[in-house]
């Protein structure tokens, strides 16, 4: 990807609808007089009153308990070193949606315009009673040394600089499993770590703290080896001084178990790997590119375990995997500070997890059935849904442990439940799909790339490894546009089908269509001619494995942009078609169907469609809970719809037992468990909402999808094609760039299953 596409994608993702990527949410309803009285004067003196009387109330009555600052002054922000406290908002915002994503704790990034260390501390002070937690972010050594441990001081709440401790903490839970790996006492590795800063500084800290010995660290910057004999040495630095005869990094590799990299990249050269101790420890951390490069490390050394901060290798060492979950387990337990303990039960906890059996969803999102405790993983997935109990409860119960607790936590089973509970069941439904299919990309002939959505779409499925477009249109319009736009497709296949007849290939996808449809009133000749219609051409792709699954309906209604797939390809055997959605809502993703195909099925059709959802459902890791819904309740009102239904459930009850369904229901029976419970507590429903709602017709399924998509805000993905022989997806017309890309990783995902 070029640095002018990335800088345009990346400017138009901050810029899109509303600009930055947090906003504030009421939690609380306002549509009443009455509500708008109690949420501000005169009902709002009420809690007032109590918190005046009793400070813990806060945390009763106000956000506080789950409220963090993100806190920087910019002047160390990422690889863009000192921009300014204005310029490093985008990385605070980021910070926050990372917050809630995974641990569900909201964020207000502050960015203080200030460099001298008693402004920034004296303000940060000032804020404690909106807070529950400050994670301070991007600020430069040293003076992050004395911002933090002055707050942690003479704040009452947990402060936390990430970039010191997050690192830290991610890497000594890698350090500990490798060095069990390969062998090694962690109190007699020596250990080499390439950096002073404050992440540095703070790893160094850490890995003593977890058994290594002080004396078996050596520490380099850009002037070398870190020696007691330099003259004006800074007090954090002077710490680790070493009067060893050691003054460049290949003098202190040489023999050495370790090697911790967080300075820059390509510093660290095989000649250096190969002078390291047998099964060497590499934790080349620089970003976006380490130390060494994986492939060239694992090359020179078979008996390596090597951790990057990259994505794209195994053991990667991503905070991430840190600082939602301290912060989590911190707040929780309403802690006063965060606690070197709670910080090292956090490394175990993180190193633990990686010994446990891998959970079978976690194999899928990274394509995989083997992901085991080994030399390619030391530290757990960012995407392992464990992560959150497994860490926040650790933190927890080392801060009760440690005396900072100023709430204790009872029950920890149900602490465990909460804490699943908390992200939904979504837990980052696109991000694992996405990870899915970039193991191992399909073939995704569109059939419309004469269009800069579907090439913008094409170039991002193709930059990030999700999938191998091929490009159906004319060729001379297509490469205009390309050229228009400035995308970057390099050697992506186009073809344009005019340009395709007499081929052998065009010819083979004529006598198909011709012999499948000929008693259906379709000549050679005509097959011929529609032939030369992309839609019919990329299906005819898919039929013969020229592509792997197809991608249309842009620029054109559903029906005549499904009916040439329905034609060359058809259903699967015995199976019939419909249309599902995922939709992406804040209480988690929702399946809805049929929303595209069957206008008004029977009640056996409509038992067939749920089965077929059913199974798609599972498809996601999710357990399908199934509403199949009416305008009545168990037999409240009579009529063609109500009865229709319930039948189909009757059906269902029959055929499926196993299936987990019940009807007929009003939407808002299926969606809220305390109502079904207390009027239908028969209903096999009970204990948990519905997350797969099925509509009785076409009509009622497609206006609540996009009802809710326009005016519940919740994103849709879809409509998912189920039923086909082959991988076929249609979008809605008009669909967005990131609805493309969505459902490209849909369809990529369900061409692998296949």
């Amino acid at each position: 990807m070029s640095n002018i596409n990335r800088k345009k994608d990346a400017l138009n993702y901050h810029a899109m609808g509303r600009p930055g990527k947090i906003a504030v949410v009421p939690t609380k309803p306002y549509s009443s007089q009455r509500d708008l009285s109690l949420a501000y004067s005169p009902g709002v003196a009420e809690p007032c009153l109590a918190i005046a009387e009793n400070p813990e109330d806060a945390y009763k009555y106000t956000a506080k308990g789950n409220l963090v600052a993100v806190i920087s002054n910019g002047t160390a922000v990422l690889g863009l070193g000192d921009i300014g406290a204005q310029a490093g908002k985008p990385v605070m915002e980021g910070k926050g949606l990372l917050f809630k994503i995974f641990a569900d704790i909201d964020v207000f990034d502050i960015e203080l315009d200030t460099k001298n260390v008693d402004e920034f501390v004296n303000i940060v002070k000032a804020l404690e009673p909106t807070f529950g937690g400050i994670n301070l972010e991007d600020i430069k050594a040293p003076e992050c040394f004395e911002i933090e441990r002055r707050l942690k001081a003479e704040m009452n709440i947990p402060v936390m600089h990430d970039d010191q401790h997050g690192t830290a903490i991610i890497s000594g839970a890698a350090l500990i499993n490798a060095c069990e790996l390969q062998g090694k006492d962690i109190s007699t590795v020596k250990i080499v770590v390439n950096g002073a800063g404050a992440a540095a500084i703070s790893c160094s800290s850490m890995y003593v703290a977890v058994g290594a010995k002080k004396e078996n660290i050596v520490m380099l910057d850009s002037k070398g080896v870190i020696r007691k004999d330099r003259d004006n040495l800074d007090p954090t630095k002077a710490e680790w001084a070493s009067s060893l005869d050691l003054y460049t990094l290949a003098d202190a590799v040489k023999d050495a178990d370790v090697f911790i990299g967080l300075s820059a990249a390509d510093v660290l050269s095989p000649e250096m790997l190969n002078t390291m101790a047998p099964n060497p420890i590499v934790l080349a951390m620089a970003n976006p590119n380490p130390e060494i490069a994986y492939d060239l490390a694992v090359a020179t050394r078979s008996d390596v375990i090597m951790g990057t901060g990259r994505s794209d290798y195994p053991n990667q060492v991503n905070n991430v995997l840190g600082f939602p979950y301290i912060f989590r387990g911190a707040l929780d337990v309403r802690a006063t500070a965060i606690t070197e303990e709670m910080k090292i039960a956090a490394v175990h906890a993180i190193a633990r997890l990686a010994k446990e059996p891998v959970p079978e969803e976690v194999n899928q999102a990274y394509n995989t059935n083997n992901l085991r405790f080994g030399k390619d993983y030391v530290i757990p997935k960012p995407m392992d849904p464990r992560l959150i109990t497994e860490v926040s409860i650790a933190v927890a119960k080392a801060a009760v442990a440690s005396g900072v607790a100023r709430q204790n936590i009872e029950d920890w089973d149900l602490y465990s439940e909460e804490l699943q509970k908390r992200l939904g069941k979504d837990d980052g439904i696109v991000r694992k799909l996405t990870a899915v299919a970039k193991n191992n990309p399909k073939r995704v002939v569109f059939a419309e790339a004469d269009n800069a959505k579907t090439l913008r779409a094409a170039q991002i499925v193709k930059e990030e490894g999700i999938a191998i477009p091929i490009l159906l249109g004319n060729q001379q319009k297509i490469n205009n546009l390309i050229e228009e736009f400035a995308f970057e497709l390099g050697d992506v296949t186009i073809i344009d089908p005019k340009q395709q007849e007499n081929t052998e290939e065009f010819e083979k996808y004529v006598d198909h269509l011709y012999k499948k449809r000929q008693r259906r009133g379709i000549s050679k000749t005509d097959a011929q001619k529609l032939m030369l219609n992309r839609n019919y051409y990329a299906a005819s792709m898919v039929e013969f494995g020229d592509a792997d699954t197809l991608i249309s309906g842009l620029t054109r209604n559903y029906a005549s942009a499904i009916k040439p797939a329905l034609q060359v390809i058809g259903a699967k055997p015995g199976s019939r078609l419909a249309g599902m959605y995922v939709m992406l809502t804040k209480k988690g993703p929702l399946f809805f169907g049929d929303t595209t195909v069957n206008s008004n099925p029977t009640a056996q059709e409509l038992a067939d469609i749920t089965v077929l959802i059913e199974n798609a459902v599972r498809g996601f890791n999710i357990k399908p809970r199934i509403a199949m819904l009416s305008y009545t309740n168990f037999g409240s009102t009579d009529g063609e719809t109500p009865e229709k239904v319930r039948e189909a459930v009757k059906i269902l009850h029959d055929t499926h037992p196993e299936i987990i369904a019940d009807g007929e229901l009003q939407a808002n029976f299926a969606l809220n468990k305390d109502l079904l419970s207390s009027n239908f507590p028969f209903s096999t429903l009970q204990g948990e909402p519905a997350n797969t709602l099925i509509f009785p017709d076409l009509a009622s399924g497609n206006i609540a999808y996009k009802l809710l998509q326009e005016v519940g805000n919740a994103e849709a993905i879809g409509p998912i094609l189920l039923g086909m022989n082959k991988p076929v997806h249609v979008l809605q017309l008009d669909s967005s760039v990131r609805e493309i890309v969505n459902m490209v990783t849909i369809a990529v995902v369900d061409a692998q299953t296949r």
